[in-house]
C-alpha cells in the first residue's frame, strides 16, 4: 500500500547464582510434544573462565536445545556453527520437526545443505517453484504434510515427483494462489503415491476431472478433507464416491452443477462441514443439501449473492438444527450453537473452545476447519472489496479474523493477519483506508494483538502482522495507538530482520507511522533511522525493491524533521539514499530516494545537509539525470530536491555543471499537462538555479523564457507563483528581459499582477515587470536577442505603459491613504508603523537578493519614473522589514551600497509620489533599527 508498501527477541540469559555455577545436569531425552528424542548423556559444568565472563558454549544440553526451539531456522544454523558440541544439538530432530522456508531463497543447494537435519522432518512449507524443486533433495521421506503458496508455476511434473518422494503424506495444501500449471494427471499421481492423505487442498485448478477424483476415492481411504477452491470445473459425480469425505470446500468454484451435486453429495455418509463461498448457489438447492445430507451439520456460505438477495432465505432461520454461515447470520452464535451450555458469550467462542479441558477429536476437527476456510475465505472478499459489506465487517467482520489470529493453526493466523492488512484497504494507489474499518480493529484489542504476532519467532507470522500493522497505521487513531504499545519499537527491531518480507513490511509501518510529526522522534529514539539506513545498505538493489522503497519513503518522511534530517546524515543516510538514486532502475525506489534527499536539503537555514547532499559525490549528476525519467513522480521529487539543493551557492554552480539547466528547461517545456506539483517544482527549481545571472542567462539562451511564461498563466497558485519568481530572476538581466517582451511575458505577468490571489506572486510579478521597463532593456531591443527577433512584432513602447499601470495599481492596493496622511503629518513612529503592517507581505521575508539586486532598487529610486521609485522603495521595505529571514543581510547590502542618502532624498522629494515618500522613510527606520540592534 502506497496506497499503497514489521523479531528476534531473543532472550539474554540472566547471569546464574553463584549457587549454580556448579551443579552438574544429567539428561537423556527431552519431551517435545509426544515425540521422544533421543539426546546425548552430558556430565558438565558452566562456570566462569579466568575473566570472569560465562562460556555459553558450555551451557547444559536441554538449555541449548530450548534456546534454539526460541529461534528461526537461519539463526539455529547460525548458532550451530558456535562448537562441536553446539552443532551436534543443532541437528536434534526435535528442532527440525517443521520447517517454513517461505521467508528464504531455497535451491537445490540450499537444500542440499539442509539434508542432514530433515531426516525426520515431517511438515515443510515453501514458497514458488524454485523451492518446490529443490525440497526433493531434503531427503525428508518421513514427511507427513507440504504446504506451498505462489505456486503458478509449478508442473504436474513437479507436483507428481514430490508425491512420489513423499510416501508418507496426509497432508497436501497448495494455495491461496492458483496452480495454473496443474491438472488431473497430477492428482491422479499424487493418489496413487499417497495412500494416507487426509487432507488435499488446491487452488486454482483448470479442471479437475472424474477420473482424478476416482482415483482418490480408490486409492486414499482415509481422505476426509478435500478443498478443491477457485477451480474452473470440478466433475460433482465423482466427488460423491469419496465416500471417507468429511469436509469438502468448493469455494469460488464456477460452472458448479448444483443438481449433480445434490444428486451425489447427498449420498456421501460424513460429510460433515461444506463450504460453498464465493459461488452462484441457489436458495434451493442449499434449502435441499440441508434436507438430503444426512451428517452435513455446516454449510458456510459467504459472499453467495443469490443467497443473500433473497429476502425469504434470508429470513429464513430454521434450516433443521444445521448451522449456515454468511452475511446475513451471527456467525459466532451459529458457530456456538455446536457446544450446547458450554459458552459463556457467543462472541467468544473461538477462544472458549481453546481453553476447554476436555475436548473431543472430532468437534476439534470440525472447529480446525472451520477456522481453515473462514480464514481463506475472508481473505478472498477483502482482497476482491466487494461494495456492500461494511456491515459485515463492522458487526462481526473485524471480530472474526482477530478470533481468528488466535488460532493454533499457523496458516490460519496468517492469513487472518493478511485478511486485515487487506480488509482496511479502499484505494490502494492512493493509500486510502477505511477508517471505521480500522477504528474497528483498534477497538477490539486488534493492535496489541498483531503486535504480539509481530514479536514472534516464525517469520511468515512476523510478516503479515507486520503488514497489517503497516495498513492500520495510515489512520492517524491507529497510529496513535500503535505508538502508545510499543509498536515503533517492534517494527525498528523487525526492520533489522534478515528476512527481507519482514524487513520490507516493518519499514512500511514506519513508513506509514512516520506521517505524523508526533512519532518521528520516537522512531528515531528505537533506533529505526539507522535501521532503515541499514536496509538500503543490506538488500541488493536487484529483487529488493520493495524493501528499498519502504526505507527510502520512510527516510524522506523523518528528513522533513530538523532533528531526524541530522541522524539521517549521521548514520550514512546521504549516501545510501544517492546509491539508490544512482543505481536503482525501479520507479518506486527513485522517487522516494529523490524526496528523502529533497528533505534533507530543505533545512538550509538550521543544519548543513543541504551542503552534505550537494558535496555527495555523484549526488547532483544522478539527480539531473532523474529529471529525464519517463516517470513524472521521479521528475518531480527530482526536481523538487534539486530546487532545495539550488539554495546553496556551490550546489547551484554544481548543478549548471551537471547539465542541470537543460535538464530542467527540457522538463519545464514537457509539462505543460503534467500535475501542478511537477509544474510547481520544475519552476522552483529553474528559479532556484536563476539566482546566479550565468545560469539566468543560460536559461535564456537554453529556451527557458516561453515555458515559464506559460507556467505564470497557471491557474493553480503554487505553479504560477514559483513560475513568477523564476521570471523575476531572469528580467534581472537585460537580454531575458527582452526574451519575455518577445515571448508575450508582458500580458502574464500583469495578469499575475492584478489578479493572483497570492500576494507573493503578485509581488514578484510587479518587480519582474519593473526590471524590464526600468530603461537596461532599451539597448537590446535596438539590436534583438536572436535572428528570430526581426520577424516578432514587439511594441514597447505599449507593454511599457501596460506595465507600469498594474505597476501602479499592485502598489496603491497596498495604501491606505488615511495611515499615509498621517505619517505624512506626523513623526511620530506609530504612524509609520500602520503603513508597514497593512503594506507587509509576510513571504516576502523569505526572500535573499543579492548585491547586485539591492543595488538595482537603490538606483530604481532615482528613476524618472514615479511609479518604478514607489515600486523600488516597496520592495526594499519587504526586504528590510525587522524580523524577516534575511533582513539584516539586506540591511548590510543597503549599507554598503550607501543608501541612506538616496532614501533622504526620495523621502524629501517634492514631486516624488506620497507612496515613494512614505516607504522611503520606513526602509530608513528599518536600517536605523537594524543598527541600533547590531550595536547593543
Amino acid at each position: 500500500m502506497s496506497g499503497v508498501e514489521v523479531k528476534r527477541f531473543g532472550r539474554t540469559p540472566t547471569k546464574p547464582n553463584q549457587s549454580d555455577m556448579s551443579r552438574r545436569i544429567r539428561r537423556k531425552l527431552t519431551r517435545r510434544g509426544q515425540e521422544k528424542v533421543d539426546c546425548p548423556e552430558v556430565d558438565e559444568c558452566l562456570t566462569l573462565d579466568e575473566r570472569g565472563i560465562v562460556d555459553w558454549t558450555k551451557l547444559p544440553n536441554d538449555t541449548v536445545i530450548q534456546l534454539f526451539s526460541c529461534l528461526n531456522y537461519r539463526d539455529r544454523a547460525s548458532l550451530s556453527s558456535t562448537c562441536r558440541t553446539w552443532r551436534n544439538l543443532g541437528v536434534s530432530p526435535c528442532l527440525w520437526q517443521g520447517l517454513d522456508l517461505r521467508p528464504h531463497k531455497c535451491d537445490s543447494a540450499a537444500a542440499v545443505s539442509l539434508a542432514p537435519r530433515c531426516r525426520n522432518l515431517q511438515k515443510l512449507r515453501f514458497r514458488g517453484a524454485e523451492s518446490a524443486d529443490a525440497i526433493i533433495q531434503l531427503q525428508a521421506k518421513s514427511l507427513i504434510e507440504i504446504s506451498g503458496d505462489y505456486c503458478r508455476k509449478i508442473t504436474d511434473a513437479t507436483l507428481s515427483v514430490i508425491a512420489a518422494r513423499h510416501e508418507s503424506l496426509e497432508s497436501l495444501q497448495l494455495g491461496p494462489d492458483f496452480c495454473e500449471r496443474i491438472s488431473s494427471d497430477a492428482i491422479k499421481a499424487i493418489a496413487i503415491c499417497c495412500p494416507q492423505l487426509q487432507r488435499l487442498r488446491l487452488s486454482g485448478i483448470r479442471e479437475v476431472d472424474g477420473d482424478a477424483i476416482n482415483a482418490l476415492a480408490r486409492h486414499c481411504h482415509g481422505l476426509v478433507d478435500i478443498g478443491l477452491i477457485d477451480c474452473l470445473n470440478i466433475d460433482e459425480v465423482a466427488l460423491g464416491n469419496v465416500l471417507s469425505l468429511r469436509f469438502l470446500s468448493v469455494a469460488g468454484t464456477t460452472n458448479m452443477k448444483w443438481s449433480l451435486a445434490l444428486q451425489n453429495w447427498s449420498k456421501l455418509p460424513n460429510l460433515t462441514g461444506l463450504d460453498v463461498s464465493r459461488t452462484d448457489i441457489i436458495p434451493n438447492a442449499a434449502l435441499r443439501l440441508f434436507s438430503s445430507s444426512p451428517c452435513l451439520k455446516i454449510l458456510c456460505a459467504l459472499y453467495c449473492p443469490a443467497l443473500e438477495q433473497d429476502s425469504n432465505f434470508v429470513s429464513n432461520n430454521n434450516h433443521r438444527g444445521k448451522l449456515l454461515l454468511s452475511f446475513f447470520t451471527d456467525i459466532f452464535k451459529e458457530v456456538a450453537s455446536l457446544f450446547a451450555d458450554t459458552t459463556n458469550k457467543e462472541r467468544n467462542v473461538f477462544v472458549e473452545w481453546r481453553n476447554l479441558k476436555t475436548k473431543g477429536r472430532k468437534m476439534d476437527s470440525v472447529m480446525n476447519w472451520l477456522e481453515w476456510i473462514l480464514s481463506h475465505s475472508l481473505l478472498r472478499i477483502a482482497e476482491s472489496n466487494p461494495q456492500g459489506l461494511d456491515n459485515f465487517w463492522l458487526s462481526q467482520g473485524a471480530y472474526l479474523l482477530l478470533c481468528l489470529m488466535r488460532s493454533t493453526q499457523e496458516e490460519v493466523q496468517e492469513r487472518a493477519a493478511t485478511g486485515l492488512a487487506t480488509f482496511v484497504v479502499i484505494d490502494d494507489e492512493n493509500a486510502s483506508i477505511h477508517g471505521g474499518r480500522a477504528e474497528a480493529v483498534m477497538r477490539d484489542g486488534g493492535i496489541g494483538l498483531l503486535l504480539n504476532l509481530a514479536r514472534s519467532w516464525r517469520e511468515g507470522l512476523q510478516t503479515e502482522a507486520a503488514k497489517a500493522i503497516a495498513n492500520l497505521s495510515v489512520n492517524a487513531n491507529v497510529a496513535k495507538a500503535v505508538a502508545e504499545e510499543g509498536g515503533i519499537s517492534v517494527l525498528a527491531i523487525l526492520a533489522k530482520s534478515m528476512n527481507r518480507l519482514a524487513a520490507e513490511e516493518a519499514a512500511g509501518g514506519l513508513w506509514n507511522l512516520s506521517v505524523g510529526e508526533e512519532h518521528k522522534a520516537a522512531i528515531a529514539e528505537a533506533g529505526g533511522v539507522k535501521a532503515l539506513v541499514d536496509l538500503i545498505f543490506k538488500w541488493s538493489i536487484a529483487g529488493g525493491e520493495g524493501v528499498l522503497e519502504r526505507a527510502a519513503g520512510a527516510l524522506a518522511n523523518l528528513a522533513a524533521d530538523d532533528k531526524c534530517s541530522m541522524e539521517v546524515a549521521t548514520v550514512g543516510g546521504v549516501h545510501a539514499l544517492v546509491k539508490l538514486a544512482q543505481n536503482c532502475k525501479a520507479e518506486g525506489v527513485q522517487e522516494q530516494a529523490a524526496r528523502a534527499l529533497a528533505n534533507l536539503a530543505a533545512h538550509g537555514d538550521s543544519n548543513s545537509n543541504n551542503a552534505a547532499v550537494g558535496q555527495e559525490a555523484g549526488a547532483l549528476e544522478a539527480l539531473v539525470q532523474l529529471i529525464r525519467s519517463p516517470h513524472d513522480g521521479v521528475r518531480q521529487e527530482a526536481a523538487g530536491a534539486l530546487w532545495n539543493l539550488s539554495f546553496d551557492d556551490r550546489n547551484r554552480e554544481a548543478i549548471a555543471a551537471a547539465g542541470g539547466v537543460e535538464a530542467l528547461v527540457a522538463l519545464a517545456q514537457s509539462c505543460s499537462n503534467a500535475s501542478p506539483g511537477l509544474q510547481e517544482r520544475a519552476a522552483g527549481a529553474l528559479w532556484g538555479l536563476s539566482v546566479s545571472e550565468a545560469n539566468s542567462i543560460a536559461i535564456g539562451r537554453e529556451g527557458g523564457v516561453a515555458p515559464l511564461i506559460a507556467l505564470a498563466r497557471s491557474d493553480v497558485e503554487d505553479v504560477h507563483e514559483t513560475a513568477a519568481g523564476a521570471l523575476w530572476n531572469l528580467a534581472f538581466n537585460p537580454g531575458n528581459a527582452f526574451r519575455i517582451v518577445e515571448e508575450g511575458g508582458v500580458p502574464a505577468l500583469v495578469h499575475l499582477c492584478s489578479s493572483s490571489i497570492s500576494k507573493m506572486a503578485r509581488f514578484m510579478a510587479a518587480l519582474a515587470l519593473a526590471y524590464m521597463f526600468d530603461g537596461r532593456m532599451d539597448g537590446v531591443a535596438l539590436v534583438g536577442t536572436s535572428s528570430e527577433s526581426n520577424s516578432k512584432s514587439v511594441n514597447l513602447d505599449g507593454a511599457r505603459r501596460m506595465a507600469l499601470k498594474n505597476i501602479e495599481a499592485f502598489i496603491l492596493a497596498f495604501s491606505d491613504p488615511q495611515a499615509f496622511s498621517a505619517a505624512a503629518a506626523s513623526s511620530v513612529p506609530a504612524a509609520l508603523t500602520q503603513v508597514t503592517e497593512s503594506a507587509r507581505i509576510h513571504e516576502a521575508g523569505h526572500l535573499r537578493c543579492s548585491g547586485a539586486e539591492i543595488g538595482r532598487f537603490v538606483t530604481m529610486l532615482r528613476n524618472s519614473s514615479s511609479i518604478l521609485k514607489a515600486c523600488a522603495a516597496f520592495a526594499l521595505l519587504q526586504f528590510t522589514i525587522p524580523g524577516g529571514r534575511h533582513a539584516q543581510h539586506h540591511v548590510r547590502l543597503l549599507q554598503n551600497t550607501g543608501a541612506s542618502r538616496i532614501l533622504r532624498a526620495a523621502a524629501a522629494a517634492a514631486t516624488a509620489p506620497i507612496e515613494a515618500k512614505i516607504f522611503a522613510r520606513i526602509v530608513l527606520r528599518n536600517l536605523e533599527h537594524h543598527q541600533i540592534e547590531s550595536s547593543t
